[in-house]
């Protein structure tokens, strides 16, 4: 399994693959975990979601811009999601990556783009979350959410389990609106837990830790192990229901997704949208190689991807192959 989550985090940093995958557009199964490429497509998504009590975070699919025109296109697709969330009055938030509005450009341009994104969102009382990416990006986002913090209270940020820092960052953040995760980004030793168990007892201890002592808390897992645990654990210890969320990718567990809904928690489902889908789609991949069965089950049942599919399916099983066999 390790050999496969290598693989997809490798193609997930393809710069080629992942320009040429714009072109194609939503093949390989994207469709069934993207909400569309328009703000138009995700607007419906959305309220087929509120239609069934379900809550969302929107993300502007996009990272890692090293030019400055990139950055401030996002910034102006964020802008207008902004708006439609407003217009359409929908039970939405904002997701974002640093990287995406220039971070590895400037930092201060990128404060200045999150400045104005945050201003907007505060107008319209909309929650901006900060998703935080990989080690080397880490601090100067945690810098800039404190930065923007001092004159804005609508943002909050992600706290990564694999990290050897998270307890401490957990402790320091615990005020914010935090999302809890495992984490999707291939770390070094030195800087993170590398085994699943290692991972998930982490995992726990912060979900606990910020139940008990922090805002609110998001808990993003697909695992019903965690699940089962949180709602035993907030039983417990009298924790009301409106201190705390689910939440899940658009696509995935869809029966879950629901069945928490009716049994009375809040529900948010992470809902990404946008041509710059491939390396989203690729981590989720990373996170979960099972997922591929999915995709090539989805994939392969749709006339119109038939020939895409057959062509990037067989390239993909049988790079995955040869790397196994290694």
């Amino acid at each position: 399994m390790n050999v496969t989550k290598d693989f997809f985090m490798m193609l997930s940093q393809n710069r080629m693959l992942n320009g040429a995958a714009k072109r194609w557009g939503l093949k390989l199964g994207a469709q069934s975990v993207v909400a569309g490429t328009t703000v138009e497509e995700m607007v419906q998504s959305i309220r087929k979601l509120n239609a069934i009590g379900i809550s969302a975070t929107i993300d502007n699919l996009g990272e890692f811009v090293f030019d400055k025109n990139e950055a401030l296109q996002a910034k102006t697709q964020i802008l207008a999601v902004i708006e439609a969330i407003h217009e359409h009055e929908l039970d939405a938030h904002i997701s974002l990556k640093p990287t995406q509005l220039g971070l590895d450009v400037d930092y201060d341009f990128c404060l200045e783009n999150l400045r104005e994104i945050v201003s907007v969102a505060h107008q319209h009382s909309i929650f901006v979350n900060f998703d935080m990416e990989d080690h080397a990006h880490l601090q100067p986002s945690f810098d800039i959410l404190e930065e923007l913090h001092k004159d804005y209270d609508n943002i909050g940020t992600v706290i990564q389990a694999y990290f050897f820092r998270a307890e401490e960052d957990i402790q320091k953040y615990k005020n914010y609106r935090l999302r809890i995760v495992k984490g999707a980004y291939k770390e070094p030793e030195n800087l993170a837990y590398q085994t699943k168990e290692d991972i998930d007892a982490n995992y726990i201890k912060l979900i606990e830790y910020h139940l008990l002592n922090g805002a609110f808390t998001s808990i993003a897992t697909h695992d019903h192990h965690v699940i089962n645990h949180v709602k035993k654990f907030v039983k417990e210890h009298g924790i009301p229901n409106d201190k705390f969320e689910f939440q899940m990718l658009y696509g995935f567990r869809k029966d879950m997704q629901l069945q928490l809904t009716r049994e009375g928690y809040n529900f948010c489902t992470y809902v990404p949208f946008g041509i710059d889908w491939y390396g989203y789609f690729m981590r989720r991949l990373a996170e979960r190689p099972q997922n591929l069965n999915l995709i090539v089950k989805q994939t392969f049942n749709k006339k119109t991807n038939t020939m895409i599919g057959l062509g990037a399916g067989a390239f993909l099983l049988g790079r995955m192959t040869k790397k196994a066999k290694r």
